[in-house]
């Protein structure tokens, strides 16, 4: 029996999944997990056939699944990809209690119309049928919509299988889909599958306020996190001039690389957003006169088709950009306090640039590998800190052994890093999109744009071919995680790599408190394009 076809089953269906809090790290992304199991279990297909239906451990404890619908002596398969997690609801203030129960939240916001923001307001005016809540937009819909599909494979309308593929963490470091790339490998080589594409599941997004247009995409936007620890000279409050404010030093860091437009990459129409801190404080415990000797920061930098050599590079040199600023600013202080203060000694200081790998070498050549190593897996066996924090001490550590070479910035790279990914030129992929356009104009008289990356950052960028095919050492021999609980396993991501394509539900505000979706695109059109991409993508010669 089908149960997910219509717009009502599949609003219903959204809603028992929004019920779950799967806020990632959770226990409700556990829980969603083996809820999702249960409820395909309930197939006839998947009792008769166990087991296609699996749940995978992550190496933290968490659970992807997998729910392979096989036609008799068929290879062909695409991909159907989703996750399940979603971000916090600290957002929705006195709202929390309903930011799961979408139905509420809806009638509640309605009554509250005239306070809602007046781009909310105009969509609520306006056609269309609107429902709120975390995770109805990104992305338990898309994954609603999957699971439609899936009903639909095991009903025999597609002329290929289907691999549901649904995973948790999306939101913090993708560790579900590194995880899953494994898995597919394993399924593809059990079961003789011949992967032709995958296909997610992630909502559109709107490029400006206001936004009506509709788009589906052909790729997904790269992104890497660089971070920057700035390691002074503690002084006390009383004698400035006597050491360097790391915070004095993180402030020039952030004029020299805050929305700084040598970041910018324009490929066609697509332009990516300039570099934003996403974190900048000072490593300092608890208050005291003395100044804080070390301050960090972190930016999210997105790319399309540049190098990771080329970041790399840009954000090297702006750090040195910034090393000469702190010193020119430096000195002129000091000239100006000299002339007012009898016998002032003037100080002597450069402020030295280095990658993480560049200080790792100083520390081994001073002290040995052997000790360097020892101090690094002392802090790992008493980690109680995220990946970002982590990397933070890692690096603190190192700079703190070779505080000799203080004052410094070191440039280091932490998760989450996103390949850049794209098969907007691939034939085979541009067939299908010009398939579904034609589809949803003359079916819906919808005008479907194709962009070729979207911009919201995807799990596609670990199974896409990349648009850069260059290394990524600069980005692994600098990132201090790398082998110490998290891996970027280039190797498997080439075995496994394959053209990709998102079509996805129509919403607005992901990561907002206002995050909603709209009924009769999402469950209304979509499963029929959705639907069409497929047959499309087992029809087509890849």
């Amino acid at each position: 029996m089908q149960e997910w076809q219509t717009k009502e089953q599949l609003t219903e269906l959204l809603y028992s999944l929004v019920r779950y809090p799967s806020i990632s790290g959770s226990e409700d992304e556990l829980a969603l997990a083996e809820h999702l199991f249960y409820t395909l279990r309930q197939k006839e297909y998947f009792k008769t056939n166990p087991g296609l239906l699996s749940l995978h451990p992550l190496k933290d404890g968490r659970q992807l699944l997998t729910a392979l619908v096989k036609q008799k002596e068929e290879a062909e398969t695409v991909i159907l990809l989703s996750h399940f997690d979603v971000v916090g609801i600290e957002d929705y203030g006195s709202l929390r209690n309903l930011a799961f129960h979408p139905r509420e939240l809806t009638a509640e916001l309605t009554k509250r119309k005239a306070d809602l923001p007046e781009l909310v307001q105009k969509d609520l005016d306006e056609a269309g049928e609107w429902i709120f809540g975390r995770g109805t937009m990104d992305m338990k819909s898309g994954l609603a919509v999957h699971m439609s599909m899936v009903e639909k494979a095991i009903a025999g309308e597609f002329d290929g299988n289907i691999l549901l593929l649904t995973v948790p963490d999306e939101e913090v470091n993708s560790l579900g889909m590194i995880t899953a790339l494994p898995v597919l490998k394993r399924l593809r080589d059990e079961h003789g599958l011949r992967y032709r594409a995958c296909l997610n599941g992630e909502p559109m997004f709107s490029k400006y306020p206001g936004d009506k247009n509709h788009y589906m995409y052909t790729g997904s936007i790269g992104k890497v996190l660089p971070g920057f620890l700035c390691f002074g000279k503690e002084t006390h409050v009383g004698e400035p001039f006597a050491g360097l404010n790391a915070n004095l030093m993180i402030g020039f860091l952030s004029e020299e690389l805050e929305l700084n437009e040598d970041f910018v990459e324009k490929v066609g129409e697509e332009v990516t957003p300039p570099p934003v801190s996403l974190m900048q404080r000072d490593l300092k415990k608890e208050y005291s006169v003395q100044t804080p000797v070390s301050a960090v920061s972190m930016y999210n930098v997105h790319y399309l088709k540049q190098s990771i050599e080329t970041i790399n590079e840009k954000l090297f040199l702006a750090a040195r950009k910034a090393a000469a600023a702190i010193e020119r600013h430096y000195d002129e202080k000091v000239e100006k306090y000299a002339r007012m203060t009898a016998d002032f000694v003037k100080p002597e200081f450069k402020v030295k640039v280095f990658h993480y790998e560049e200080l790792y070498k100083l520390a081994v050549e001073q002290f040995g590998k052997e000790e360097v190593e020892r101090r690094q897996n002392l802090l790992m066996k008493k980690r109680d800190t995220g990946d970002r924090d982590f990397s933070t001490l890692l690096v603190q550590e190192l700079a703190a052994l070779c505080k000799d070479y203080a004052p410094m910035i070191v440039l280091f790279y932490s998760p989450p890093f996103y390949p850049a990914v794209t098969s907007h030129h691939d034939d085979y992929i541009a067939a299908t999109a010009g398939t579904v356009r034609d589809y949803v104009s003359h079916h819906f008289g919808i005008p479907l744009k194709t962009v070729e990356y979207f911009p919201g950052l995807s799990d596609l960028s670990y199974i896409g071919p990349v648009a850069s095919d260059s290394s990524l050492s600069p980005l692994t021999g600098n990132m201090p995680l790398q082998n110490k609980g998290f891996e970027l396993p280039e190797d498997v991501m080439e075995q496994i790599t394959m053209p990709i394509m998102n079509v996805g539900p129509l919403g607005k505000d992901p990561h907002q408190w206002t995050e909603r979706l709209e009924l009769t695109y999402s469950f209304g059109y979509l499963p029929e394009i959705v639907k069409v991409a497929i047959q499309s993508l087992l029809r087509s010669k890849g």
